[in-house]
């Protein structure tokens, strides 16, 4: 039987509403918290993420909540979903800024200049754009090739071609979604992605 908890960590960065009404829709129990006990005792755990990649990370290193974090997830293996600059957070590091990143899944993330090339496209990629996922990628079941809104100057550059799940295209091909274990990332905002965007929550969240 699936445990209907879900955190939502609310160190102060994100879509917290949005997320936890999609999560209602999917008739899952969503608790917006910045208490540690708990984060521990937390099954699922969505991390949030919106506006550059330094400030946020300092966001999560000044919450206090980055050491329980890091032990739910490598510790005792509890599923997550980093959204947006929440996904960016789960790699190293980022051309962005000078902080280091959560390190979970080896790589970077990189000014979209370099994706793009010199092909003009506006920066920040923004709008509705096509994610094609990998065969059998749990997170994409019933949505492999699916439209979702973004909106994004950065995007992630994986070392590992295994870390990535999905790509999409701008200019160039970039990775719209990584993961590895129980970690997973998605560059889009699937709480505004309509009903891809449900389906792809509750693919998380039944994980």
């Amino acid at each position: 039987m699936i445990d209907k908890s879900v955190l939502i960590l609310n160190y102060g960065v994100g879509n917290l509403k949005a997320i936890s009404d999609v999560c209602e829709i999917l008739n899952f129990d969503p608790i917006i918290s910045n208490n540690p006990c708990e984060l521990k005792s937390a099954k699922k755990i969505i991390l949030p993420g919106v506006g550059s990649f330094d400030w946020a990370v300092s966001k999560l290193n000044n919450s206090g909540l980055r050491k329980n974090l890091e032990t739910s997830v490598i510790k005792y293996q509890v599923p997550v979903l980093g959204i947006c600059v929440g996904m960016q957070m789960l790699l190293e590091k980022s051309e962005e800024g000078n902080l280091e990143g959560l390190g979970w899944i080896e790589g970077n993330s990189v000014h979209f200049d370099k994706i793009v090339g010199k092909q003009f496209l506006p920066i920040p990629h923004m709008g509705w754009n096509t994610v094609d996922s990998k065969k059998g990628a749990d997170l994409f079941k019933g949505i492999e090739t699916a439209e979702f809104y973004f909106l994004h100057s950065y995007s992630a550059k994986t070392c590992h071609e295994i870390n990535q799940i999905a790509t999409s295209h701008y200019g160039d091909f970039f990775s719209s979604s990584i993961g590895k274990d129980n970690i997973f990332g998605v560059q889009f905002h699937p709480e505004k992605s309509h009903q891809n965007g449900i389906c792809l929550m509750k693919n998380f969240l039944e994980i």
